[in-house]
């Protein structure tokens, strides 16, 4: 008993590898290599990301600025400051700690910005004030 058993396992086995080989075998894309694919996948993904991304970056300096003003602006970025975009983005998406890292160095330099305009309005406000007095004291 124990040995038919074994010999109809035996003779499903190659089957299924068989089968297994034979989906295998299917590579989906443009290409029967999947190096060619991979590569091919690489290249559009990259290109769509940077479209999106030049796309967004755009629109948010649209808000403050002209159209033309804005593609400047984007042009005329330094190398140093895509170095630094680049390697900043890199490091958020490779791993927890790092993602932690940069998303907190652009926090706190977010409330850095925030409390620097809040001074500033303050002391704008508060000088309007002063000269308000002064012709008031005239």
């Amino acid at each position: 008993m124990a040995d038919q058993q074994d010999d109809s396992e035996t003779a499903q086995r190659p089957e299924r590898r068989r089968s297994r080989r034979a989906r295998l075998r299917r590579v989906p894309g443009i290409s029967t290599n999947p190096a060619t694919n991979l590569l091919i996948a690489d290249v559009v993904l990259r290109g769509l990301t940077r479209l999106v991304r030049r796309n967004i970056e755009k629109s948010m300096l649209r808000a403050q600025y002209e159209p033309e003003e804005a593609k400047r602006i984007l042009n005329g970025r330094s190398i140093g400051q895509t170095i630094t975009n680049h390697a900043a983005s890199r490091i958020a998406t490779r791993s927890l700690p790092g993602a932690v890292l940069i998303t907190g160095g652009l926090l706190a330099k977010a409330m850095f910005d925030r409390s620097q305009s809040k001074r500033k309005a303050l002391k704008e406000g508060s000088q309007e004030l002063e000269e308000q007095a002064d012709q008031a004291e005239s």
